[in-house]
């Protein structure tokens, strides 16, 4: 299926993109914006195999639901990733920075930057109700917002040729992309993608969409295990690496496989990389349910945008839910179970694509071992009631399987729960990429200064509100990555972002705002009745943007 990697091969590729880093890093910004265009086309001529491709991998292509999924996470994802940084480069021609979708404010000394929705693809109709900010860190100010970004895209001021080895993510088939035009566009690298092994598939179609970029020598993308990826980390000309992917892996390749040197290494803070990591880690995601009065309309809704947060890829992604909180005193908790076990039980079963998958399971299930069927599919399991000093293990790893937890926690009032239960997740549950809450409209208003107060709480890199945060990724315009501060010796959800299509500096957290009922149905949801139609139709949007496009698909949402 693809040329063998080896050795020689990868040595041949770097050596190709050191010369396209010192074309990239000498590269006019019309240059740089002729190539993402003719990047879109390359994807527009894929799509069609891309999902195809990614159906037959995941066994889906007899699903409805699964064949929008593989169109919305795949092309759509990064046909939006193109289409914003090139209209970022466009502002950079014209008016020198990027043109923000709306006014940044200043709150408690931190700096608030709308970021959705963006000016193109008719966003504010086709997301009608969300909206999306960024929260820089505080002392970034409107004045410095973009730090240096601007200058260097458009001047190329301090512009050093740079390869960049790419780790690609094996579960959502957009991350590879665009990690890989990320580090190109934004960071001046070439780059070095190595396809993962688990959808290795794609990599051809990759090179298909993206030959603008390869022929510029500016994206080379090689196949292999462990020994490839060692290989190549290891390179004396590969200036740095990205990846994708779980903790264990990121450990080794910083502090080395063998568990005794790995621990040495970290008490003498001598790692074994000598050139910078950027990382994306993943979560064991928390949703937090704010008590209040809810309606059986709005608690119904809610169950099944969280049920769609952790049924989506089969619940193969870093940002599927993990572990639903609710307050101990909350009177509709069982309603709310009911229904939100209800929508899970209306979403089929999986086929389980992903390595381990199976024992993963057993691990996390908490109850008999239960087997893959003929078909590989394993089904859908919620926890709930757990304690956090009997089952740590859910609160504390992710599980990377279709396994999820709800668990009780203490509070005089709705907002006292909701301080402790910032504490909490702050404290006691391993990583900081994303966390949702269901809040209710009153509780918003009512106690605006509380909820404020938990939104800067919070350490989390996305934080959804109402909504899944893993529509922050697919926007492509806020940051995507974890919480700031990580370090090599405690690494949480990653160092550093990808995305971030308006060129922000320092940014801390993105926070997706959603109503708790949205109409037309979310294409996302399971149960929506024509997800493929809707699906094709932004696509069709996302190759080549035109009004004219939106009845047609304003008819095919209404139908879900």
């Amino acid at each position: 299926m693809n040329a063998v990697t080896t050795t020689q091969t990868i040595d041949h590729a770097v050596g190709e993109l050191l010369k396209g880093a010192q074309t990239l890093a000498g590269s006019s910004i019309e240059q740089r914006i002729e190539a993402a265009k003719a990047c879109i086309q390359g994807v527009a001529r894929i799509a069609q195999r891309w999902q195809t491709a990614g159906c037959q991998a995941k066994r889906t292509s007899g699903s409805v639901a699964g064949r929008a999924e593989e169109i919305l996470t795949g092309p759509v994802a990064s046909l939006r990733y193109l289409h914003l940084i090139i209209k970022t480069m466009q502002d950079l021609q014209s008016k020198g920075k990027p043109q923000l979708p709306g006014t940044a404010k200043l709150v408690e000394g931190q700096l608030r930057v709308p970021v959705f929705p963006t000016q193109l693809l008719f966003d504010s109709v086709a997301f009608r109700g969300m909206r999306g900010e960024t929260w820089l860190e505080p002392g970034v100010s409107a004045q410095n917002m973009f730090g240096d970004a601007p200058d260097r895209m458009l001047r190329r001021k301090s512009v050093q040729p740079r390869v960049e080895l790419v780790l690609g993510a094996g579960n959502v088939s957009s991350i590879a992309m665009t990690d890989s035009l990320t580090k190109i566009f934004q960071d001046d690298s070439a780059v070095l993608l190595k396809m993962n092994p688990v959808n290795q598939y794609l990599g051809p179609l990759f090179e298909e969409a993206l030959q603008p970029l390869v022929k510029l020598g500016w994206l080379r993308i090689v196949y292999g295990a462990a020994v490839e990826g060692a290989y190549a980390i290891s390179h004396p000309h590969v200036h740095g690496v990205h990846i994708t992917g779980s903790t264990d892996t990121h450990e080794a390749i910083v502090w080395g496989c063998d568990a005794a040197q790995r621990q040495q290494r970290k008490a003498a803070g001598t790692p074994l990389l000598d050139k910078p990591i950027s990382s994306e880690l993943g979560n064991v995601t928390p949703w937090i349910i704010v008590p209040g009065d809810y309606t059986k309309k709005q608690l119904a809704a809610q169950a099944e945008t969280m049920a769609a947060s952790i049924t989506n890829n089969a619940s193969f992604n870093c940002v599927a839910t993990k572990m639903v909180i609710t307050w101990k005193q909350w009177t509709q908790r069982e309603q709310f179970l009911g229904l939100l076990n209800a929508a899970i039980a209306r979403t089929e079963n999986r086929y389980a694509y992903y390595p381990g998958a199976e024992e993963r399971f057993a691990q996390f299930s908490g109850g008999a071992s239960v087997a893959p069927d003929a078909n590989g599919v394993l089904p859908w399991k919620l926890r709930s009631n757990l304690n956090y000093d009997e089952h740590a293990l859910l609160f504390q790893r992710e599980s990377f399987v279709c396994v999820a937890g709800e668990t009780m926690l203490e509070g005089s009032s709705p907002t006292d729960y909701l301080s402790r239960t910032v504490e909490f997740v702050n404290e006691r549950m391993t990583g900081t990429l994303a966390v949702e809450l269901t809040v209710p409209t009153e509780f918003q208003k009512r106690s605006a200064a509380e909820f404020d107060t938990a939104l800067r709480r919070l350490r989390y890199g996305t934080i959804g509100i109402n909504q899944w945060a893993g529509l922050s990724f697919a926007w492509m315009s806020p940051p995507w990555g974890g919480y700031p501060g990580a370090s090599l010796a405690d690494v949480q959800s990653g160092i550093g972002s990808v995305h971030n299509t308006y060129l922000l500096d320092r940014p801390q957290k993105s926070i997706v705002f959603a109503p708790l009922c949205m109409s037309p149905k979310p294409v996302w949801f399971s149960t929506h009745r024509c997800p493929e139609t809707v699906a094709q139709r932004l696509l069709s949007l996302c190759v080549s943007p035109s009004i004219l496009k939106l009845p047609a698909l304003f008819a095919a949402a209404l139908r879900g």
